[in-house]
């Protein structure tokens, strides 16, 4: 499918970077931008060029709204028009769908993101998600430890620091939690739903939010690639059994703002060589060897069961869900029919879904073995609950 990522904020700005220089020539990246109130945010990311990168709000004076939600929000209001003008030139209007992605503890960008959902859900006939970052405890707390303990700034998530650069001081959020409540309800109201990202989950012990960051993104940027590029093949690569289009992850996401989990698993496998078919290369006609049967169906039950019950984007409890995806990559040799299809009757059992939506995605120079599962329509994740008490 076609996707156009708008990066809103520093959290969602870094994303966009991190997409657009990993998948930058993939095609299902149909456009990319990053939009910020602060220009020297805006000027750190690498592989957007200055045409896909947009100041707006010169009343902000850059992260000047210390955590001032309802600014962010008239920021909005004020600019969503301009900021949907500021994408014309990738040419939103072929997009299949649009992914706005922020820190949803910020001011600026967490304000801004409902009011641009609702300009494209006006301009365009594409469902808008929101992926957004929750932000830690730690973030809402008053440092007691000189600077030790780190968090981000422009919203939760997000890359800055790497290698062995010392982590940048703690930044003293204490909105960032009522301001992720407001504006989770926000975009439920205006995206068709709601891909939560849950910082704390994802940290290891002793780790800080800004020492993890360039992980945290790695990971985000490839849970978005893997399910939105997952129905886009290169030309001349094999086409798949069942093909996943826009509308499937559409049926599975849902319209209604709901949250919905991702997960993802990969697995290493052999690529099968190529054998001629007369047994002696002569005549350069060749065939993929065959891949052992149970190596294959060992391999896609493995990948199916740990992007279900692994870590997941946000927590899935129970592991129940509405509804669910399940996406198989790899080499097509690895794609066993039989196994996908066990697979997906172990997912059906596993998340209670009535509704069970499928697709394979062959790689004919892979060397993995994947699976992407995606689950709307779940219940409550314990964060989330904690957050949204903070308002109640």
């Amino acid at each position: 499918m076609r996707l156009h990522v708008i990066g809103l904020g520093g959290a969602g700005g870094r994303i966009a970077d991190r997409l657009a220089a990993d998948h930058g020539d993939d095609p299902f990246l149909a456009g990319v931008h990053a939009f910020d109130t602060d220009m020297d945010a805006l000027g750190a990311l690498d592989a957007l060029g200055e045409e896909r990168r947009y100041r707006f709000g010169d009343a902000a004076g850059g992260d000047g709204l210390e955590g001032d939600l309802h600014a962010g929000r008239r920021l909005g209001d004020a600019h969503a028009s301009e900021l949907g003008r500021a994408m014309d030139d990738q040419g939103p209007s072929i997009a299949e769908a649009f992914l706005i992605v922020v820190g949803l503890g910020g001011a600026a960008g967490a304000g801004a993101a409902p009011a641009l959902a609702a300009e494209l859900s006006r301009l365009y006939d594409a469902p808008v998600y929101a992926f957004g970052f929750l932000p830690t405890r730690d973030e809402t707390e008053e440092p007691d430890d000189g600077g030790a303990r780190s968090a981000s700034s422009g919203g939760s998530g997000g890359a800055a620091s790497s290698g062995d650069e010392p982590a940048p001081p703690a930044a003293h959020r204490p909105l960032a939690e009522r301001n992720a409540a407001r504006t989770l309800d926000a975009l439920s109201d205006e995206c068709a739903a709601v891909f939560p990202f849950d910082n704390a989950a994802w940290l290891r012990p002793s780790e800080t939010l800004a020492g993890a960051r360039n992980r945290l993104n790695e990971v985000a940027a490839e849970r978005i690639a893997a399910l939105f590029g997952a129905g886009e093949t290169p030309e001349g690569t094999a086409t798949p059994q069942q093909v996943l289009d826009a509308s499937d992850v559409a049926r599975a996401a849902g319209d209604d703002g709901e949250i919905v989990a991702i997960g993802h698993a990969m697995q290493t496998v052999e690529s099968p060589e190529q054998k001629s078919r007369f047994g002696l290369g002569l005549f350069g006609s060749s065939e993929p060897a065959e891949v052992d049967t149970s190596a294959a169906v060992s391999a896609i039950e493995t990948v199916i069961r740990k992007a279900t019950r692994g870590k997941n984007t946000v927590e899935v409890p129970e592991g129940r869900a509405d509804r669910t995806l399940l996406v198989v990559g790899g080499p097509p040799a690895w794609l066993n029919r039989e196994a996908i299809a066990d697979g997906r009757r172990w997912l059906a059992e596993e998340t209670g879904s009535d509704a069970i939506l499928s697709g394979d995605a062959p790689v004919p120079d892979g060397d993995a073995v994947s699976a992407v599962v995606v689950r709307s329509g779940v219940d409550e994740p314990d964060r989330i609950r904690e957050i949204r008490e903070t308002i109640e």
